[in-house]
């Protein structure tokens, strides 16, 4: 992926995909590679997702970046602007098919299993057949090790030349030392002067297959992991059709059933009832109901009608619509959603600079401490025996060692905290964002359109005289049917709603801040303020005490006249979401402070607070404002998170620590915030402040897991218990648990999927 950075026309961001990473070490590598590349800004490597994002100067050139990468002992591969579903799973991306990650595993399996009952054996075969046990031994455990195990020779070798080192290293180190000390012991017993009675000195070729197995098994649970890991967005993109049915642009051109890749924008398309949208686009034709669960999470199917926005992959439930596209490829909302996805998985959260920092060190530390290990048995005891269990420790120690557990702690939790945030419409940017979400004390929310529905509503119908409530409405509706303010369009729909049939008018004119006049049945109808009605003898005032009083509530009133006669009053007001209340009581049940800040009037805004059960209101301030209003806050000593919509909600959402975007909101406000909300409503705030806490736990818990593990394991396998207590482990066992304790880190990172599941 090549794009231009947001706030800087001479940079840009590309993403490569990278082949051959299994560590935390491996990471640092590639890390290190680009950025020394001139004009790289920033680089910054995903172990899970196998990628690279680098911001960089424009005149930077993709193949010097892959180039780098390559001279490291790495495969690199530029990544396609368009998330697509093989983007998302095939060998590119990191996780390679399922065949190719079995097959070596299972040679090294089929090849380790009777090296492994050949092992057990020692001591049982009798001694004439000693020689050809060992025999076919070292045939299995050199296929094993050249065969399968060459990835782990082969990566050493391009560490060696580097004078650089990381888990393969260990891994090559501890089975290859294991091979060549069992090899001379095999085809030149007489150099081990053995001291129980001319027996042949052990030999470890079942460690060496064990090593490789185990790992090789590892290495693909943990492809299994990240494949699963983008299920979520796989299946958003699998939604998308493959074809369209484009409309021609006369009338007497056919239609055509096209490619998804020849559409353009500006392109009319035909969705027939049970088909699926192919493109983001504005209905132009029919009325329609469509489900967009698979953005919104929401079950009800929304009506669409001429004007209405639709989106790729949301499936048309009733109607027939003609659809002009307007978004084509990565600029779709399922692409894009994908793509930050993939983004936020390729971040780092700031508790993952303690598992970089350590795990850069860990490497030389480790192979020190196993030399360190290794000449203190050697020279306890130099016999036979000795050197035999000094080896075995040294293998040990380099096996139990491989940090691939502290590699995967961080990484692993965001790419499914992220994940699984997008299955409950909940985008975060990446583990910063997650890090301060866990973290937030004070939540400030905007009023409209994030709190309330963001349009106008009939409320009331306040009748004078001898009409009705409904009468009312329906003339005000006649006279606005042609009005695009949002009160016309409101009395119009209220109207609809109560099943009204509108009247015909004619000579409709609007006055600005007045209201609108229209003529019907030969009497001039006026909708509007009280001057705007009584200019025409109609008498305001007989509903003015009324009036004032929903004004004081917040409601938008507009008067009704028909010729002199005042018909009525209408209120208006802006309606709060449904279960807004029940969001603002769970956020405040959390121990959270919660806020409100609006542009709007202050009676207005304290009527929707004392609804919603909001104590701390801020009212008619401008955008500006609102960001100081949050600094504010976070000069208190507050983490603030920032809950907003709109284009005037930008700056606070970009101020404070989290800025979280409501999902139907200006493509401004989403870009300024860290987290997205793509259900249009609050019910995702607490699922997703509840879900960063999760996964920050999760990575405490991996980091504590992994360290501890290492702390344990590295003296057991040393023989720092022998002495006292006959505790050792065999590099078999080492390898097992080394192993284990990747997936271990797997599988606790793999429980946050089930968050927020009854």
């Amino acid at each position: 992926m090549r794009a231009p950075d947001d706030d800087d026309t001479t940079a840009m961001t590309l993403v490569l995909a990278i082949g051959g990473m299994s560590c935390a070490s491996c990471v640092s590598h590639v890390e290190r590679a680009l950025r020394s590349v001139p004009g790289v800004r920033s680089a910054e490597v995903n172990l899970v997702t196998e990628r690279a994002t680098i911001r960089a100067d424009a005149t930077v050139s993709p193949s010097v970046l892959e180039s780098a990468v390559v001279d490291e002992g790495y495969t690199a591969s530029r990544v396609d602007d368009a998330p697509t579903t093989a983007s998302l799973g095939d060998a590119s991306d990191g996780a390679a098919p399922s065949g190719a990650e079995r097959r070596p595993l299972l040679v090294s399996a089929a090849l380790s299993l009777p090296l492994l009952a050949l092992g057990m054996a020692h001591g049982l075969v009798p001694e004439p057949l000693e020689r050809a046990s060992r025999a076919l031994q070292l045939v299995l455990a050199t296929a094993v090790l050249f065969g399968p195990g060459r990835r782990f020779l082969a990566a050493l070798g391009s560490l060696a030349r580097r004078r650089a080192a990381d888990m393969n290293t260990l891994i090559a180190l501890g089975a290859g030392s294991a091979w060549a000390y069992s090899t001379v012991a095999t085809l030149a017993p007489q150099l081990f002067a053995h001291a129980d009675h001319g027996r042949r000195p052990h030999v470890y070729f079942e460690a060496v297959g064990a090593i490789v197995s185990f790992v090789l098994l590892g290495k693909a649970l943990e492809g299994r992991a990240k494949r699963r890991l983008q299920d979520a967005v796989r299946g958003l993109l699998a939604l998308v059709p493959a074809t369209a049915c484009r409309l021609a642009d006369d009338a007497g051109g056919s239609d055509d059933e096209v490619a998804l890749d020849a559409l353009r924008i500006g392109d009319r398309v035909l969705v027939r009832p049970g088909a699926r949208i192919p493109s983001d686009g504005v209905v132009l034709e029919g009325t329609s109901a469509l489900d967009e669960s698979m953005l919104t999470g929401e079950s009800v199917p929304v009506d669409k009608q001429p004007g209405a926005r639709v989106y790729g992959g949301t499936e048309n439930q009733s109607g027939a619509l003609v659809v002009r596209v307007t978004r084509l490829g990565a600029e779709t909302a399922v692409a894009r959603i994908a793509r930050a996805v993939e983004e936020a998985q390729g971040s780092k959260a700031p508790i993952a600079r303690l598992g970089d920092r350590v795990a850069a060190v860990f490497v030389p530390c480790v192979a020190c401490v196993a030399l360190t290990t290794l000449a203190f048995w050697l020279a306890r005891d130099s016999s036979a025996p000795g050197v035999a269990d000094a080896l075995e420790r040294f293998v040990a120690v380099l096996v139990i060692a491989c940090p691939c557990a502290v590699g995967l702690a961080t990484p692993a939790a965001v790419a499914v905290g992220t994940g699984r945030g997008a299955e409950l419409g909940v985008l975060f940017r990446g583990g910063e964002a997650l890090e301060a979400a866990s973290r937030v004390d004070a939540v400030v929310l905007d009023k409209t359109g994030t709190l309330t529905e963001g349009r106008l509503e009939v409320v009331e119908v306040v009748p004078c005289g001898s009409r009705t409530a409904r009468a009312v409405l329906a003339l005000a509706a006649a006279a606005e049917y042609a009005s695009e303010h949002p009160v016309g369009r409101a009395l119009v729909a209220g109207a609809r709603r109560e099943g009204e049939a509108l009247s015909s008018v004619h000579d409709f004119s609007s006055r600005s801040g007045a209201g609108v006049s229209a003529m019907l049945e030969g009497h001039e109808v006026r909708v509007g303020t009280p001057s705007f009605v009584s200019e025409l003898g109609a008498e305001p005032s007989r509903l003015a005490v009324r009036a004032d009083k929903l004004a004081l509530q917040g409601r938008t009133v507009v008067f009704v006249a028909h010729g002199r006669d005042l018909a009525g009053l209408v209120a208006l007001a802006d309606r709060a979401r449904t279960g807004a209340r029940a969001v603002v009581e769970e956020l405040r049940s959390a121990g959270l402070r919660v806020s409100m800040l609006s542009g709007d009037r202050a009676a207005t805004a304290r009527a929707l607070a004392e609804e919603l059960g909001i104590d701390d209101v801020t009212a008619e301030v401008r955008p500006e404002e609102k960001a100081a209003r949050v600094r504010a806050l976070q000069e208190a000593g507050h983490h603030v998170a920032m809950v907003g919509d709109g284009v005037n909600d930008a700056p606070a959402l970009a101020a404070a620590d989290l800025g979280v975007a409501v999902g139907g909101g200006a493509d401004v406000a989403l870009a300024a915030a860290d987290v997205a909300l793509l259900g249009e409503g609050l019910a995702g705030l607490p699922v997703a402040l509840g879900l960063a806490r999760a996964t920050m736990r999760t990575i405490r818990g991996n980091l504590v897991w992994a360290f501890a593990y290492n702390v344990v394991g590295i003296p057991i396998a040393a023989g720092a218990l022998y002495g006292a207590l006959g505790w050792q482990l065999s590099p078999v066992l080492a390898s097992a648990a080394m192993s284990l304790s990747s997936v271990s880190v797997l599988v606790n990172s793999l429980r946050l999927r089930g968050f927020g599941r009854a």
